[in-house]
């Protein structure tokens, strides 16, 4: 007989790297939400399940089927450094209170929650207070952490993400319950390991005729890590690591990380920014579209969720579930 599958919902799914790990978890993907039309064309490229493009806020949970563990890596930019961190006063925020919707209609065995390592102090921590109030008070269990990319999946990317995993107490999938958060791995991989060793589009180098060109030739000496300009000066990264891919990426050319290669310098192109997010890129079993503009791309990477990450939560979310 065969085993029955945990099922999955995914709410801000953008281009599916919270679904791309629970799925390499053994997880099945039943349906998956996202209101960007450019994330919608990425994430269709590499999924054949349901996906809903409708702001979420819309949504019709009743219509939506019922899931074993709902996903949620929901909109950080009101609680995000580089936003204005009006929290629950942003109307973004709100969004959390439809989470809270879906739990009560849905009741998942488990929830899973995603959002910026800053939602822990917004507010003086009340923000987060009221999360975990929320929950608890719904009768889950809560269980939260902040990791980095760089400790898990053999990725050199700084990148911090709070995670939020709760477990259904009235559940007979409780019964025995036990999570706890993968332990961090070795990091073996470089930098140079993601960049792609032959020549480029012209369009992603950095030449002579730049402004600031001469500042990029005199500070970028180093192969074997990543640069940014910030500005008015360039700032590498001493730590060998890829700095934390953002959705600003998709805003300007320069927001993207610089490499020097034998090809001259250059911004990282939008599969090796994929593949510093854990996308299996190289491997082609993930795709990116062919007609997407490059602005998009960058755009999605940085929105997105790290995958070996989420593959290493989703893991362990399993073998609490089947103890």
């Amino acid at each position: 007989m065969k085993e029955n599958k945990f099922t999955v919902g995914s709410l801000y799914a953008g281009v599916g790297g919270i679904c791309l790990g629970f799925q390499r978890a053994g997880f099945d993907l039943s349906w998956a939400n996202e209101i960007d039309k450019n994330a919608c064309i990425t994430y269709r490229e590499n999924f054949k399940h349901t996906l809903i493009e409708e702001d979420v806020l819309s949504l019709d949970i009743k219509k939506l089927k019922k899931i074993d563990l709902l996903t949620a890596g929901f909109p950080c930019q009101p609680f995000s450094v580089a936003g204005y961190r009006k929290g629950f006063d942003d109307h973004r925020g709100n969004h959390f209170y439809k989470i809270l919707d879906f739990i009560d209609i849905m009741r998942p065995k488990v929830i899973f929650l995603e959002n910026v390592k800053n939602l822990v102090g917004h507010d003086e921590g009340n923000t987060f207070k009221v999360i975990q109030k929320s929950i608890e008070e719904r009768n889950y269990t809560f269980n939260a952490k902040v990791l980095n990319t760089k400790d898990y999946g053999n990725i050199p990317h700084n990148r911090e993400r709070i995670f939020i995993v709760c477990f259904d107490k009235n559940s007979k999938y409780n019964t025995n319950y036990k999570f706890e958060f993968p332990e961090k791995q070795a990091l073996t991989k470089k930098v140079k390991d993601f960049i792609i060793n032959k020549k480029m589009e012209e369009k992603f180098y950095y030449r002579e005729d730049k402004l600031f060109y001469d500042k990029l030739q005199s500070t970028i000496t180093n192969s074997n890590t990543l640069y940014q300009w910030r500005r008015q000066y360039v700032r590498e990264n001493k730590n060998n690591l890829c700095p934390t891919l953002t959705a600003n990426m998709g805003t300007g050319g320069h927001n993207v990380p610089l490499t020097l290669t034998t090809n001259g310098i250059r911004k990282l192109t939008p599969i090796e920014c994929f593949a510093l997010q854990g996308y299996p890129v190289f491997e082609k079993q993930y795709q990116l579209p062919e007609n997407m503009a490059n602005a998009h791309l960058y755009k999605q990477a940085g929105n997105s969720v790290s995958v070996p990450i989420i593959e290493a939560i989703a893991k362990n979310i399993m073998k609490a579930l089947k103890k």
